[in-house]
Protein backbone atom coordinates (compact mmCIF):
# COMPACT_ATOMS: atom_id res chain seq x y z
CA UNK A 1 0.00 0.00 0.00
CA UNK A 2 1.23 3.58 -0.70
CA UNK A 3 0.24 7.10 -0.36
CA UNK A 4 0.53 10.57 -1.22
CA UNK A 5 -0.99 13.38 0.99
CA UNK A 6 0.37 17.16 -1.13
CA UNK A 7 -1.18 19.71 1.67
CA UNK A 8 -1.17 23.52 1.17
CA UNK A 9 -1.63 25.94 3.50
CA UNK A 10 -4.68 28.82 3.21
CA UNK A 11 -5.89 27.14 -0.09
CA UNK A 12 -9.15 28.76 -0.25
CA UNK A 13 -11.99 26.54 -2.03
CA UNK A 14 -13.64 29.78 -3.85
CA UNK A 15 -10.23 30.36 -5.68
CA UNK A 16 -10.49 26.85 -6.96
CA UNK A 17 -11.83 25.83 -10.38
CA UNK A 18 -13.32 22.62 -8.94
CA UNK A 19 -15.58 24.35 -6.79
CA UNK A 20 -16.79 27.30 -9.47
CA UNK A 21 -14.44 29.75 -9.69
CA UNK A 22 -14.01 30.47 -13.26
CA UNK A 23 -11.31 33.72 -13.71
CA UNK A 24 -8.03 31.76 -11.34
CA UNK A 25 -5.79 29.85 -13.38
CA UNK A 26 -5.31 26.66 -11.96
CA UNK A 27 -5.87 23.56 -14.49
CA UNK A 28 -4.03 21.32 -12.58
CA UNK A 29 -6.32 21.34 -9.60
CA UNK A 30 -8.94 20.98 -12.21
CA UNK A 31 -7.48 17.54 -13.52
CA UNK A 32 -8.25 16.13 -10.12
CA UNK A 33 -11.91 16.22 -10.67
CA UNK A 34 -11.24 13.50 -13.20
CA UNK A 35 -8.96 11.33 -11.02
CA UNK A 36 -10.34 12.12 -7.58
CA UNK A 37 -13.41 12.17 -5.42
CA UNK A 38 -14.27 15.79 -4.68
CA UNK A 39 -15.55 15.71 -1.58
CA UNK A 40 -18.24 18.92 -1.39
CA UNK A 41 -18.54 19.23 2.13
CA UNK A 42 -15.46 19.44 3.77
CA UNK A 43 -14.47 21.06 6.74
CA UNK A 44 -11.49 22.24 8.85
CA UNK A 45 -11.88 22.14 12.76
CA UNK A 46 -9.30 23.62 14.81
CA UNK A 47 -7.52 26.64 14.02
CA UNK A 48 -5.34 27.87 12.70
CA UNK A 49 -1.91 26.06 11.51
CA UNK A 50 -0.59 23.64 13.93
CA UNK A 51 -3.65 23.14 15.80
CA UNK A 52 -5.39 21.61 12.88
CA UNK A 53 -2.10 19.57 12.43
CA UNK A 54 -2.87 18.05 16.04
CA UNK A 55 -6.08 16.89 13.93
CA UNK A 56 -4.40 15.69 11.49
CA UNK A 57 -1.94 13.31 13.71
CA UNK A 58 -4.70 12.46 16.60
CA UNK A 59 -7.97 12.72 15.09
CA UNK A 60 -9.24 14.43 17.75
CA UNK A 61 -10.11 18.39 17.88
CA UNK A 62 -7.79 20.59 19.87
CA UNK A 63 -9.53 23.89 20.21
CA UNK A 64 -11.60 23.24 23.07
CA UNK A 65 -8.86 21.66 25.06
CA UNK A 66 -5.42 23.82 23.72
CA UNK A 67 -4.39 27.03 21.55
CA UNK A 68 -1.81 26.53 19.09
CA UNK A 69 1.16 24.24 19.96
CA UNK A 70 3.01 21.03 19.96
CA UNK A 71 1.67 17.58 19.44
CA UNK A 72 1.81 16.35 23.51
CA UNK A 73 3.16 13.59 25.14
CA UNK A 74 -0.09 11.90 25.83
CA UNK A 75 -1.56 12.07 22.14
CA UNK A 76 -1.59 9.38 19.84
CA UNK A 77 -0.43 10.23 16.23
CA UNK A 78 -1.07 7.98 13.01
CA UNK A 79 2.13 8.58 11.42
CA UNK A 80 4.16 6.91 14.32
CA UNK A 81 1.59 4.60 14.29
CA UNK A 82 2.13 3.77 10.74
CA UNK A 83 5.68 3.35 11.86
CA UNK A 84 5.28 0.72 14.44
CA UNK A 85 3.16 -1.27 11.42
CA UNK A 86 5.70 -1.08 9.08
CA UNK A 87 4.54 1.53 6.94
CA UNK A 88 7.32 3.88 6.60
CA UNK A 89 6.28 7.62 6.63
CA UNK A 90 8.41 10.36 5.33
CA UNK A 91 7.37 14.55 5.33
CA UNK A 92 8.73 17.08 3.43
CA UNK A 93 7.82 20.43 4.26
CA UNK A 94 8.59 23.93 4.29
CA UNK A 95 6.03 24.70 7.27
CA UNK A 96 8.61 26.56 9.43
CA UNK A 97 6.21 26.55 12.31
CA UNK A 98 7.20 22.92 12.70
CA UNK A 99 10.63 24.30 13.82
CA UNK A 100 9.35 26.57 16.44
CA UNK A 101 8.60 25.63 20.06
CA UNK A 102 4.71 25.29 18.97
CA UNK A 103 5.03 22.70 16.48
CA UNK A 104 8.92 21.21 17.98
CA UNK A 105 7.17 17.32 18.12
CA UNK A 106 5.24 17.07 14.96
CA UNK A 107 7.77 16.29 12.24
CA UNK A 108 9.47 13.82 14.52
CA UNK A 109 6.46 11.40 14.12
CA UNK A 110 7.71 10.60 11.04
CA UNK A 111 10.02 7.88 10.15
CA UNK A 112 12.32 10.90 8.48
CA UNK A 113 12.14 14.09 7.39
CA UNK A 114 12.88 17.17 5.28
CA UNK A 115 12.71 20.72 6.09
CA UNK A 116 12.83 24.09 4.02
CA UNK A 117 13.34 27.13 5.14
CA UNK A 118 12.57 30.94 4.08
CA UNK A 119 8.56 31.10 4.19
CA UNK A 120 6.92 34.18 6.02
CA UNK A 121 8.20 34.78 9.24
CA UNK A 122 10.72 31.88 9.63
CA UNK A 123 13.42 33.44 11.76
CA UNK A 124 16.38 32.00 8.85
CA UNK A 125 18.79 34.32 7.51
CA UNK A 126 20.24 37.18 10.12
CA UNK A 127 17.91 40.28 10.30
CA UNK A 128 20.49 42.95 10.86
CA UNK A 129 20.80 44.41 7.84
CA UNK A 130 17.47 43.23 6.36
CA UNK A 131 16.01 46.47 4.30
CA UNK A 132 12.79 47.62 5.79
CA UNK A 133 9.70 48.38 2.59
CA UNK A 134 8.41 51.37 2.44
CA UNK A 135 4.85 50.48 1.78
CA UNK A 136 2.68 52.50 4.26
CA UNK A 137 -0.19 50.56 2.73
CA UNK A 138 -2.62 49.79 5.78
CA UNK A 139 -3.61 46.67 4.58
CA UNK A 140 -0.32 45.04 4.98
CA UNK A 141 1.72 44.13 7.85
CA UNK A 142 2.96 47.00 9.73
CA UNK A 143 6.81 48.23 9.51
CA UNK A 144 7.30 47.37 13.20
CA UNK A 145 6.39 43.58 12.40
CA UNK A 146 9.05 41.16 13.42
CA UNK A 147 8.21 38.88 10.66
CA UNK A 148 7.91 41.45 8.05
CA UNK A 149 11.29 42.57 8.19
CA UNK A 150 12.42 38.37 8.79
CA UNK A 151 10.35 38.05 5.19
CA UNK A 152 12.83 40.60 3.59
CA UNK A 153 15.82 39.17 4.92
CA UNK A 154 15.02 35.74 3.64
CA UNK A 155 13.68 37.25 0.25
CA UNK A 156 17.93 37.81 -0.12
CA UNK A 157 18.30 34.35 -0.62
CA UNK A 158 15.54 34.00 -3.42
CA UNK A 159 16.53 34.74 -6.95
CA UNK A 160 14.44 32.75 -8.89
CA UNK A 161 11.43 30.26 -8.28
CA UNK A 162 13.77 27.41 -7.78
CA UNK A 163 14.88 29.33 -4.78
CA UNK A 164 11.76 29.30 -3.08
CA UNK A 165 10.97 26.76 -1.12
CA UNK A 166 7.58 25.13 -1.82
CA UNK A 167 9.11 24.51 -4.78
CA UNK A 168 11.75 22.59 -3.62
CA UNK A 169 9.51 20.26 -1.61
CA UNK A 170 8.01 19.86 -5.04
CA UNK A 171 11.70 18.67 -5.94
CA UNK A 172 12.51 17.27 -3.46
CA UNK A 173 8.94 14.94 -3.31
CA UNK A 174 9.52 13.82 -6.99
CA UNK A 175 12.77 12.63 -5.93
CA UNK A 176 11.71 10.24 -3.06
CA UNK A 177 8.89 8.94 -5.43
CA UNK A 178 11.50 8.48 -8.46
CA UNK A 179 13.46 6.23 -6.07
CA UNK A 180 10.37 4.73 -4.11
CA UNK A 181 7.43 4.33 -6.38
CA UNK A 182 8.25 1.15 -7.30
CA UNK A 183 8.35 0.05 -3.27
CA UNK A 184 5.44 -1.22 -1.03
CA UNK A 185 4.13 0.31 2.05
CA UNK A 186 4.81 3.84 2.45
CA UNK A 187 3.39 6.99 2.92
CA UNK A 188 4.88 10.44 1.46
CA UNK A 189 3.45 14.28 2.79
CA UNK A 190 4.38 16.99 0.95
CA UNK A 191 3.72 19.73 2.50
CA UNK A 192 3.95 23.54 0.99
CA UNK A 193 3.42 26.60 2.95
CA UNK A 194 2.42 28.36 -0.03
CA UNK A 195 -0.41 29.94 -0.77
CA UNK A 196 -0.56 31.26 3.03
CA UNK A 197 0.72 34.81 3.06
CA UNK A 198 2.44 36.50 2.32
CA UNK A 199 1.31 36.45 -1.34
CA UNK A 200 4.67 36.43 -2.48
CA UNK A 201 5.13 35.15 -5.95
CA UNK A 202 7.53 34.84 -9.71
CA UNK A 203 6.42 37.91 -11.89
CA UNK A 204 5.14 35.38 -14.45
CA UNK A 205 2.32 34.13 -12.11
CA UNK A 206 1.39 37.87 -11.31
CA UNK A 207 1.50 38.48 -15.29
CA UNK A 208 -1.77 36.04 -15.43
CA UNK A 209 -3.63 38.67 -13.59
CA UNK A 210 -2.34 41.89 -15.10
CA UNK A 211 -0.74 42.79 -12.06
CA UNK A 212 2.01 45.45 -12.46
CA UNK A 213 5.64 45.21 -10.39
CA UNK A 214 5.04 47.99 -8.10
CA UNK A 215 6.72 48.21 -4.16
CA UNK A 216 3.29 49.25 -2.72
CA UNK A 217 1.19 46.43 -4.14
CA UNK A 218 -0.94 44.97 -0.80
CA UNK A 219 0.16 41.00 -0.24
CA UNK A 220 0.94 40.67 3.19
CA UNK A 221 -2.56 42.00 4.60
CA UNK A 222 -3.17 42.09 8.37
CA UNK A 223 -5.87 40.49 10.36
CA UNK A 224 -8.90 43.08 10.79
CA UNK A 225 -12.19 44.14 10.32
CA UNK A 226 -12.85 47.01 7.97
CA UNK A 227 -16.02 49.25 8.15
CA UNK A 228 -18.15 49.97 5.38
CA UNK A 229 -16.18 53.12 5.08
CA UNK A 230 -12.84 51.75 4.94
CA UNK A 231 -13.61 48.79 2.92
CA UNK A 232 -15.32 51.06 -0.45
CA UNK A 233 -11.93 53.28 0.13
CA UNK A 234 -9.49 50.22 0.33
CA UNK A 235 -12.02 47.81 -2.47
CA UNK A 236 -9.24 48.76 -5.42
CA UNK A 237 -6.62 47.56 -2.93
CA UNK A 238 -8.72 44.54 -1.70
CA UNK A 239 -9.59 43.56 -5.65
CA UNK A 240 -5.09 44.00 -6.13
CA UNK A 241 -4.93 41.72 -2.95
CA UNK A 242 -6.91 39.00 -4.17
CA UNK A 243 -5.30 38.71 -7.34
CA UNK A 244 -2.03 38.46 -5.78
CA UNK A 245 -3.22 35.52 -4.01
CA UNK A 246 -4.51 33.82 -6.99
CA UNK A 247 -1.39 34.22 -8.50
CA UNK A 248 0.32 32.37 -5.96
CA UNK A 249 -2.37 30.04 -6.22
CA UNK A 250 -1.57 29.56 -10.02
CA UNK A 251 1.96 28.77 -8.87
CA UNK A 252 0.68 26.14 -6.60
CA UNK A 253 -1.22 24.85 -9.31
CA UNK A 254 1.79 24.58 -11.67
CA UNK A 255 3.79 22.42 -9.17
CA UNK A 256 0.89 20.18 -8.53
CA UNK A 257 1.06 19.46 -11.88
CA UNK A 258 4.38 17.88 -12.32
CA UNK A 259 3.12 15.53 -9.36
CA UNK A 260 0.01 14.50 -10.90
CA UNK A 261 2.31 14.16 -14.13
CA UNK A 262 4.42 11.72 -12.17
CA UNK A 263 1.75 10.04 -11.13
CA UNK A 264 0.71 9.65 -14.96
CA UNK A 265 3.95 8.36 -16.33
CA UNK A 266 4.36 5.86 -14.01
CA UNK A 267 0.82 4.75 -13.70
CA UNK A 268 0.45 5.20 -9.59
CA UNK A 269 -3.11 5.97 -10.12
CA UNK A 270 -3.81 1.98 -10.33
CA UNK A 271 -1.65 0.98 -6.80
CA UNK A 272 -1.26 4.63 -4.70
CA UNK A 273 -3.30 6.50 -2.44
CA UNK A 274 -3.31 10.61 -3.51
CA UNK A 275 -4.90 13.48 -0.91
CA UNK A 276 -4.47 17.14 -1.84
CA UNK A 277 -5.85 19.04 1.06
CA UNK A 278 -5.32 22.25 3.22
CA UNK A 279 -5.62 23.18 6.82
CA UNK A 280 -8.20 26.26 6.25
CA UNK A 281 -9.10 29.10 3.92
CA UNK A 282 -8.96 32.39 4.32
CA UNK A 283 -10.93 36.05 4.57
CA UNK A 284 -9.82 38.47 1.57
CA UNK A 285 -12.90 41.01 2.07
CA UNK A 286 -15.66 39.00 2.82
CA UNK A 287 -17.67 40.19 5.10
CA UNK A 288 -15.51 42.94 5.63
CA UNK A 289 -12.84 41.10 6.87
CA UNK A 290 -8.99 40.01 5.86
CA UNK A 291 -6.93 37.44 7.07
CA UNK A 292 -8.48 34.53 10.20
CA UNK A 293 -8.41 33.79 13.72
CA UNK A 294 -9.70 37.21 14.52
CA UNK A 295 -12.96 36.83 12.39
CA UNK A 296 -15.50 34.40 13.01
CA UNK A 297 -15.26 30.89 11.62
CA UNK A 298 -16.95 32.15 8.29
CA UNK A 299 -17.32 29.11 5.53
CA UNK A 300 -14.71 31.06 3.51
CA UNK A 301 -12.05 30.24 6.17
CA UNK A 302 -13.11 26.45 7.29
CA UNK A 303 -15.13 24.64 4.77
CA UNK A 304 -11.92 23.50 2.58
CA UNK A 305 -11.63 21.88 -0.53
CA UNK A 306 -10.48 17.89 -0.17
CA UNK A 307 -9.82 15.54 -3.08
CA UNK A 308 -9.22 12.08 -2.52
CA UNK A 309 -7.91 9.16 -5.11
CA UNK A 310 -8.52 5.39 -3.91
CA UNK A 311 -6.84 3.12 -6.35
CA UNK A 312 -9.47 1.56 -8.44
CA UNK A 313 -12.69 2.63 -6.49
CA UNK A 314 -15.67 3.66 -8.05
CA UNK A 315 -16.38 6.83 -6.98
CA UNK A 316 -13.16 7.99 -8.56
CA UNK A 317 -14.09 11.27 -10.47
CA UNK A 318 -17.47 11.48 -8.72
CA UNK A 319 -18.68 14.00 -6.14
CA UNK A 320 -19.02 13.04 -2.70
CA UNK A 321 -21.87 15.15 -0.83
CA UNK A 322 -21.44 14.13 2.89
CA UNK A 323 -19.85 15.92 5.64
CA UNK A 324 -16.68 14.97 6.98
CA UNK A 325 -13.23 16.61 8.39
CA UNK A 326 -9.83 17.03 8.74
CA UNK A 327 -9.95 14.81 12.18
CA UNK A 328 -11.46 12.29 9.71
CA UNK A 329 -8.03 11.46 8.09
CA UNK A 330 -5.93 9.20 10.87
CA UNK A 331 -8.80 6.92 10.65
CA UNK A 332 -8.76 6.82 7.08
CA UNK A 333 -5.50 6.10 6.55
CA UNK A 334 -5.60 3.60 9.62
CA UNK A 335 -8.31 1.67 7.21
CA UNK A 336 -6.44 2.19 3.97
CA UNK A 337 -3.18 0.59 5.47
CA UNK A 338 -5.24 -2.18 7.08
CA UNK A 339 -4.15 -1.30 10.89
CA UNK A 340 -5.95 -0.93 13.97
CA UNK A 341 -7.38 2.97 14.64
CA UNK A 342 -7.00 4.72 17.59
CA UNK A 343 -9.83 4.39 20.10
CA UNK A 344 -11.72 7.65 21.40
CA UNK A 345 -10.88 9.94 18.12
CA UNK A 346 -13.35 12.31 17.01
CA UNK A 347 -13.14 11.18 13.48
CA UNK A 348 -14.50 8.71 11.74
CA UNK A 349 -12.97 7.04 8.56
CA UNK A 350 -13.85 8.38 5.09
CA UNK A 351 -14.26 5.10 4.26
CA UNK A 352 -17.63 4.72 5.75
CA UNK A 353 -18.72 7.49 3.58
CA UNK A 354 -17.44 5.91 0.11
CA UNK A 355 -17.82 2.57 0.84
CA UNK A 356 -20.50 1.86 3.08
CA UNK A 357 -22.68 5.09 2.32
CA UNK A 358 -22.81 5.52 5.82
CA UNK A 359 -22.80 9.04 7.75
CA UNK A 360 -19.62 10.00 9.54
CA UNK A 361 -21.39 13.18 11.40
CA UNK A 362 -24.76 14.38 11.73
CA UNK A 363 -23.01 17.59 12.79
CA UNK A 364 -19.56 18.47 13.46
CA UNK A 365 -17.69 21.54 15.53
CA UNK A 366 -14.98 23.86 14.51
CA UNK A 367 -13.02 26.80 15.95
CA UNK A 368 -10.39 28.80 17.86
CA UNK A 369 -9.44 28.75 21.26
CA UNK A 370 -10.85 31.12 23.56
CA UNK A 371 -12.61 31.87 20.81
CA UNK A 372 -16.40 31.45 19.13
CA UNK A 373 -17.46 27.79 19.46
CA UNK A 374 -19.26 26.75 16.16
CA UNK A 375 -21.18 23.85 15.44
CA UNK A 376 -22.70 22.77 11.66
CA UNK A 377 -25.72 20.15 11.14
CA UNK A 378 -25.91 20.19 7.63
CA UNK A 379 -27.75 23.24 7.21
CA UNK A 380 -27.27 25.98 9.96
CA UNK A 381 -24.03 27.16 11.61
CA UNK A 382 -24.15 28.11 15.01
CA UNK A 383 -21.39 30.39 16.54
CA UNK A 384 -21.35 30.63 20.08
CA UNK A 385 -20.22 33.77 21.55
CA UNK A 386 -18.61 33.85 24.78
CA UNK A 387 -21.27 34.91 27.80
CA UNK A 388 -19.02 37.87 29.09
CA UNK A 389 -16.60 40.45 27.39
CA UNK A 390 -13.77 38.87 29.97
CA UNK A 391 -13.86 35.78 27.87
CA UNK A 392 -13.55 33.12 30.86
CA UNK A 393 -12.67 31.14 32.26
CA UNK A 394 -10.50 30.18 29.51
CA UNK A 395 -7.82 27.41 30.66
CA UNK A 396 -5.32 24.91 28.32
CA UNK A 397 -4.44 21.16 29.34
CA UNK A 398 -1.02 20.78 28.41
CA UNK A 399 2.08 19.07 29.34
CA UNK A 400 3.94 20.84 26.72
CA UNK A 401 3.61 24.57 28.03
CA UNK A 402 4.85 26.55 24.63
CA UNK A 403 3.24 28.81 22.45
CA UNK A 404 3.60 29.47 18.52
CA UNK A 405 7.58 31.02 19.59
CA UNK A 406 8.09 30.77 23.20
CA UNK A 407 6.35 29.45 26.98
CA UNK A 408 3.12 30.48 28.34
CA UNK A 409 3.68 33.83 30.30
CA UNK A 410 4.88 33.03 34.07
CA UNK A 411 1.46 35.03 35.08
CA UNK A 412 -0.46 31.59 33.67
CA UNK A 413 2.28 29.23 34.58
CA UNK A 414 1.96 30.42 38.70
CA UNK A 415 -1.49 29.43 38.28
CA UNK A 416 -1.35 25.99 36.72
CA UNK A 417 -3.03 22.86 38.67
CA UNK A 418 -2.14 19.16 38.06
CA UNK A 419 -5.60 17.61 36.33
CA UNK A 420 -6.81 14.22 36.05
CA UNK A 421 -6.50 12.41 33.39
CA UNK A 422 -9.65 12.16 30.84
CA UNK A 423 -11.01 10.68 27.52
CA UNK A 424 -8.37 13.79 25.66
CA UNK A 425 -5.35 13.11 27.23
CA UNK A 426 -6.04 9.46 27.39
CA UNK A 427 -6.28 9.15 30.51
CA UNK A 428 -2.93 10.69 31.52
CA UNK A 429 -3.22 13.57 34.27
CA UNK A 430 -1.91 17.08 33.04
CA UNK A 431 -1.26 20.75 33.60
CA UNK A 432 -4.56 22.56 33.49
CA UNK A 433 -2.75 26.07 32.74
CA UNK A 434 -4.77 29.27 32.47
CA UNK A 435 -4.41 31.98 29.63
CA UNK A 436 -4.78 35.06 29.89
CA UNK A 437 -5.93 35.94 26.27
CA UNK A 438 -6.92 34.72 23.26
CA UNK A 439 -7.11 35.38 19.13
CA UNK A 440 -10.41 36.95 19.40
CA UNK A 441 -12.84 38.04 21.50
CA UNK A 442 -16.14 36.45 20.56
CA UNK A 443 -18.36 38.74 23.10
CA UNK A 444 -17.88 41.36 21.32
CA UNK A 445 -19.49 40.03 17.97
CA UNK A 446 -21.72 37.95 19.56
CA UNK A 447 -23.82 34.47 18.82
CA UNK A 448 -24.19 34.28 15.21
CA UNK A 449 -27.09 31.57 13.13
CA UNK A 450 -26.77 31.07 9.36
CA UNK A 451 -29.19 28.94 7.21
CA UNK A 452 -26.30 28.19 4.88
CA UNK A 453 -29.45 26.51 2.59
CA UNK A 454 -31.49 29.95 2.15
CA UNK A 455 -28.06 31.92 2.59
CA UNK A 456 -25.05 29.91 1.58
CA UNK A 457 -22.79 33.10 1.64
CA UNK A 458 -23.87 34.08 5.52
CA UNK A 459 -24.72 37.44 4.91
CA UNK A 460 -28.11 37.74 6.80
CA UNK A 461 -28.03 36.66 10.44
CA UNK A 462 -30.87 34.35 11.75
CA UNK A 463 -33.11 35.92 14.89
CA UNK A 464 -35.35 33.43 15.93
CA UNK A 465 -35.11 32.54 19.67
CA UNK A 466 -35.99 29.13 19.15
CA UNK A 467 -33.78 27.58 16.30
CA UNK A 468 -31.23 29.77 17.97
CA UNK A 469 -32.53 27.52 21.18
CA UNK A 470 -32.45 24.07 19.08
CA UNK A 471 -29.30 24.79 18.24
CA UNK A 472 -27.97 25.95 21.42
CA UNK A 473 -28.98 22.29 22.66
CA UNK A 474 -27.44 20.64 19.65
CA UNK A 475 -24.04 22.63 20.68
CA UNK A 476 -23.91 21.24 24.33
CA UNK A 477 -24.71 17.83 23.27
CA UNK A 478 -22.00 17.93 20.76
CA UNK A 479 -19.52 19.56 23.20
CA UNK A 480 -20.69 16.36 25.18
CA UNK A 481 -19.98 14.40 23.50
CA UNK A 482 -16.24 14.79 22.04
CA UNK A 483 -15.64 15.68 26.08
CA UNK A 484 -14.74 19.69 26.31
CA UNK A 485 -13.56 20.68 29.39
CA UNK A 486 -16.30 22.12 32.11
CA UNK A 487 -14.32 25.31 31.62
CA UNK A 488 -15.68 25.76 28.35
CA UNK A 489 -19.25 25.48 29.14
CA UNK A 490 -19.11 28.45 31.51
CA UNK A 491 -17.17 30.62 29.34
CA UNK A 492 -20.37 30.01 26.75
CA UNK A 493 -22.68 30.42 29.34
CA UNK A 494 -23.86 26.95 30.48
CA UNK A 495 -23.22 26.91 33.77
CA UNK A 496 -26.54 25.64 35.14
CA UNK A 497 -25.71 22.44 33.02
CA UNK A 498 -22.61 22.07 33.58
Amino acid sequence: MKAIMLMFDTLSKAYLPNYGNQWVQAPNFDRLREKCMTFDNFYGGSMPCMPARRELHTGKYNFLHRCWGPLEAFDYSIFEKLNKENIYTHLITDHSHYFEDGGATYHNRYSSWEGFRGQEGDRWIPRLEALEDCNENPLNKSADNISRIQHFANRTQINEEADMSSVQVIDRGLDFLEKNHEKDNWFLQLECFDPHEPFFVPEKYRELYKLTETKDIPYWPVYQHLSEEEKAHYEGDIDELQKEYAALISMCDYHLGRVLDFMDEQNLWDDTLLIVNTDHGFLLGEHNWLGKNVAPMYEEIVHIPFFMHVPQHKLNGQRIDGLAQTIDLPPTLAEYFAIEPFENMDGRSLFHLIDQQQVNHESILFGTNGGHVNLFDGRYTYMKAAATKENTPLVNYTLMPTMIRGFYPKESLAQMSLSEGDRFTNGVPCLKVPLLFSFANSYEIGTLLFDLKTDPEQNSPIEDSELHKQLDQKLFKKMQEVGAPAEEFIRLGYQKSV
